[in-house]
């Protein structure tokens, strides 16, 4: 892979995260905050990526192969994505909110797959070229919250709009980018998304998807209820998206030890991501002290590359080269739509259930996680006895 191609590609991973960094992570402080929205609401607000993760990808990758141009569906979904995200920075009530919200989210999920398919065709060795590449991502959520910091610190005084406006001009730039990215036309076939579902005869693969549904119904916990709670315990809401950061840098840190050999991603591995979860929930349901709170932003990070990135080398190892790409869907289709969305419900249930007097409990609200990782990692430990990776 020669440099100039390298940077571009780098470039598109780089701006595809840096838009979902720098609102996902903090926008439930300002449903939550300003906007006086309930736990059910916000947690339906968040329920739209999720949900058009169920469709939007699949779609785009039918129109990639059949008709249209990858690079230029990327640039057409974040044109009209970043619209939609200043739309959703005037809105105030939930209705038009989620609407307009609801529509972003097929924009933006849509552009996922593409971003990978884009790489992947224009990679001689993927396996080992890849890495490179995909290390963008996190640094992007890094770098992207901490812009938004440094935006608050120069306007103080916002109604936490800010975040949904940086990543509208973040999308406005992605979009400039995909005029530099190299052409990738039409395959002219498009692969049979449920010829991956003869991987469920295999009892470790079913028992590997239904734990990675019950640990991604648990992020939410922290998607929705991270940034309010961190407020709440006396981190001032300008520097609430940097300390949230702390968690992409230990992202960037572990798949840095993976590229080069120093961490072996296996089952054990996956059984310690559901265990990171769960010490980052303990230490939420303990509150305190503050700066353990802080610090147990990283195992966030950790979790991710532990759990998910690697079942998702897993998927990659134990199905066949002709159904490896709708494996990968069905893992998605699995975790990151229906585990998310159903997390987003569970989570705004949880959530008001456990507010009194517009505040928060946050002990029994994040002992429900930890109940959940708990069991999802003496799962993995006890009866996941395949080897996937290495």
């Amino acid at each position: 892979m020669n440099w100039s191609l390298y940077v571009v590609l780098s470039t598109m991973m780089f701006f595809e995260y840096a838009v979902w960094g720098a609102w996902s992570p903090v926008l439930a402080a300002r449903l939550l905050g300003p906007l006086k929205m309930t736990g059910k609401q916000t947690g339906w607000i968040y329920a739209t990526m999720p949900l058009a993760s169920i469709i939007a990808p699949l779609l785009a990758g039918q129109l990639a192969d059949r008709w249209i141009n990858a690079e230029w569906l990327l640039l057409g979904a974040h044109l009209v994505g970043a619209g939609l995200l200043f739309a959703a920075a005037r809105e105030r009530r939930f209705g038009p909110l989620f609407g307009v919200m609801g529509l972003y989210a097929l924009c933006y999920a849509a552009t996922v797959p593409l971003v990978n398919a884009v790489m992947f065709s224009h990679l001689t060795h993927a396996d080992t070229q890849s890495p490179g590449i995909f290390i963008w991502a996190p640094v992007a959520w890094v770098l992207s919250g901490g812009v938004l910091s440094l935006w608050r610190r120069m306007s103080p005084d916002g109604d936490g709009s800010d975040c949904l406006k940086l990543a509208g001009v973040l999308s406005l730039v992605m979009a400039a980018s995909c005029l530099l990215l190299p052409r990738t036309p039409p395959t002219g076939s498009a692969s049979d998304p449920l010829a991956a579902f003869a991987l469920l005869k295999d009892i470790h693969f079913l028992l590997f998807l239904v734990i990675s549904f019950v640990v991604t119904t648990q992020l939410q916990f922290y998607y929705l209820g991270t940034a309010q709670f961190l407020q709440e315990i006396g981190v001032k809401s300008k520097n609430v998206p940097a300390v949230m950061t702390i968690a992409q840098v230990a992202q960037v840190i572990a798949t840095l030890a993976a590229m080069f050999g120093l961490l072996i991603l296996g089952p054990r591995t996956l059984a310690a991501g559901a265990l990171c979860w769960l010490g980052m929930y303990l230490a939420y349901a303990i509150g305190r002290p503050r700066s353990l709170v802080i610090l147990s932003q990283s195992l966030h990070g950790i979790a991710y590359v532990f759990l998910i990135i690697g079942g998702q080398i897993y998927v990659n190892q134990v199905a066949s080269p002709d159904i490896r790409n709708s494996a990968q869907g069905l893992l998605t289709v699995v975790t990151l739509g229906f585990g998310l969305f159903l997390g987003t419900q569970f989570t705004g249930v949880v959530m008001d259930r456990f507010r009194e007097a517009g505040s928060f409990r946050w002990r029994p609200i994040f002992l429900v996680p930890c109940v959940l990782t708990l069991a999802a990692a003496v799962g993995l430990l006890l009866l996941f006895h395949v080897r996937c990776c290495g």
